[in-house]
């Protein structure tokens, strides 16, 4: 029973990076510390992810900068799976501009963290 929870964890995962790369393929969705941080100035970016093996600086940096301009923010995965979703290479943060894939993404990342609390 573990094994297979295990794999629906991953699955859920895996989910998350499979919207991410459809917003990247739709234009729905920007990467790299510069176009992120622009996009969450001109009041374009729905939800941001940073990834959590970004450097503090960084974190810090976009944590207070979400929190003044009101954005949503989510650590979550590795820069190498990051990239990898989105066709590029490494990349420490995204910013997604559309709104029905940003909650679409809250809503996969929110089940995935209920799946892999302890019960």
């Amino acid at each position: 029973m573990i094994t297979w929870r295990r794999s629906f964890i991953v699955l859920k995962m895996n989910k998350v990076y499979s919207l991410l790369g459809l917003a990247a393929k739709s234009r729905n969705l920007v990467s790299g510390e510069f176009m992120t941080e622009k996009e969450i100035k001109d009041g374009k970016a729905v939800l941001v992810i940073v990834t959590d093996d970004a450097s503090d600086n960084t974190k810090k940096m976009f944590s207070n900068m979400c929190i003044h301009y009101d954005v949503p923010l989510v650590i979550y995965g590795t820069k190498a799976d990051l990239g990898h979703a989105i066709g590029r290479e490494q990349r420490a943060s995204l910013a997604l501009t559309d709104k029905g894939f940003a909650e679409t993404v809250k809503k996969q990342l929110t089940e995935a963290k209920k799946d892999t609390e302890v019960e």
